[in-house]
């Protein structure tokens, strides 16, 4: 069976991309920010508009109301399908109609609300995390029109910004509307606005709480300073153990590794300081490439301290400290793995004697795509043609729990990780944007995807 050609279906995203900018532009004004409740009627209005469009694009949607593993009401939730023949593949679409909210509108420059178009970007909060992905399944699904050749299965979640707590328990309950044989995940983003790219591998992540305990009770800094340090000292340099010179972690059993498929590109440095915000002065730590550091390298850090606040401190050797690490994990490693052995160093480590205790809090586990899946290639095919330029394929920091569990519920699935994102999106910060050329070719990249894997 031939997929449509390239030409064909840009001519026919053309047409149709004033609706689509449309359809992002009426999303943007919903406000479905899930942070202000997932049960409102701003959610439930919102998930209600999305089954509607998909619906005129000849699918057979629905507004479903979750549990929370509690029994609780949850987010509402767009499913829907559209079965050309039984015996083609099935393609999952995944995106999340919940955003961001807005904790400051005067810094933005925008009306975060509205959705403002200015130098070829769409102004808007959600108008790229997840907005974007939704208007590329829609996009995408009207440029087949009668051409689709593949079963279509929707997933529009509601919570997603809220870390999905419902999430697997909908799915379980309603496997039959999930089962797929690819699945795409446009939550994403590209290497740049011209610079299209598979999302390959998210690290995991666990959290822990660390308490250092070297008194009974405190004591007078001039009485007893010396011989006993104080548990901010303590556990600071228990902190500064897990490292070696170069700042890479020093923990047997923490695993890491290269890029998943190989580096292409390596990040650049100079705009790796200027998204952060690094000081000037500052080198980063670790070894080998910045893309291994951030992508498949495991990271640790200390997101919080319990201490006396500098003002209205005294002379007091503090009895106990506590801190909570936050471990990014290497997409493959088991993130309960990673605690465990992050545990044992440090209790290994205690200085000077020290009690030192471990908890483990929540935990999700990486993922990292099939490179040489076939369903990989047609995505890489696909982005080629449309962009017209190789896509550089890569990784995220951060984590994503939900994909890795989609595909411990289906496992024989593959699933592509896409999105409308570019590194000037600003996703979850002010004056978020999308690029309209790219969403453009990103709607032609799915409709060629869709296309080529009806084979």
């Amino acid at each position: 069976m031939a997929a449509l050609k390239v030409e064909e279906i840009r001519s026919r995203v053309d047409g149709d991309f004033d609706r689509v900018v449309d359809l992002l532009s009426r999303k943007v004004a919903l406000k479905s920010v899930s942070a202000e409740g997932i049960t409102g009627e701003n959610m439930c209005r919102s998930a209600q508009f999305v089954a509607d469009e998909l619906r005129e694009r000849g699918l057979d949607t629905k507004v479903v109301q979750s549990k929370n593993p509690d029994g609780t009401p949850g987010a509402f939730e767009v499913v829907g399908s559209k079965i050309v023949d039984p015996d083609a593949p099935t393609v999952l679409l995944y995106a999340h109609h919940d955003v961001q909210p807005v904790p400051d509108a005067s810094a933005w420059d925008t009306d975060p609300f509205k959705a403002t178009e200015v130098d070829g970007r769409l102004y808007g909060r959600g108008s790229a995390d997840d907005g974007g992905g939704i208007a590329i399944h829609s996009g995408a699904l009207h440029a087949l029109g009668d051409d689709l050749k593949v079963n279509i299965k929707v997933f529009i979640e509601g919570e997603e910004e809220m870390g999905s707590p419902s999430f697997i328990p909908f799915i379980e309950a309603h496997q039959d509307e999930f089962d797929s044989d690819v699945i795409i995940v446009a939550d994403s983003g590209n290497w740049s606005a011209e610079i299209p790219s598979l999302t390959t591998s998210l690290r995991g992540n666990t959290d822990l709480d660390v308490t250092v305990k070297a008194l009974e009770h405190p004591v007078h800094s001039g009485q007893f300073g010396g011989p006993i340090l104080d548990t901010n000292t303590l556990a600071s340099m228990l902190i500064a153990s897990m490292y070696d010179e170069d700042g890479a972690l020093n923990i047997p059993g923490l695993e890491g590794g290269d890029p998943i498929g190989g580096l292409q590109r390596d990040l650049d440095e100079a705009s790796v300081r200027a998204d952060s915000g690094v000081v000037d002065s500052y080198r980063f730590a670790g070894t080998g490439s910045l893309a291994s550091r951030l992508w498949t390298k495991p990271s640790i850090s200390v997101i919080g301290f319990d201490a006396h606040p500098v003002e209205g401190s005294f002379n007091v050797i503090a009895n106990e400290a506590k801190f909570r690490l936050s471990v990014r994990t290497a997409p493959g490693q088991r993130p309960e793995d990673a605690a465990k052995a992050v545990a044992d160093f440090l209790i290994s480590h205690a200085p000077f004697g020290a009690e030192v205790s471990v908890s483990t809090l929540d935990s999700g586990m990486g993922w990292s795509m099939d490179p040489d899946a076939e369903a990989t290639q047609d995505a890489l095919e696909a982005m080629r043609e449309a962009f017209g330029v190789d896509p550089i394929n890569k990784g995220e920091g951060g984590s994503i729990p939900f994909i890795p569990e989609l595909q411990r519920i289906f496992p024989k699935a593959q699933v592509l990780v896409t999105g409308p994102e570019d590194p000037k999106a600003n996703a979850h910060s002010p004056n978020e944007s999308i690029d309209l050329n790219s969403l453009k070719n990103n709607v032609i990249t799915e409709a060629l995807i869709l296309s080529k894997l009806a084979k």
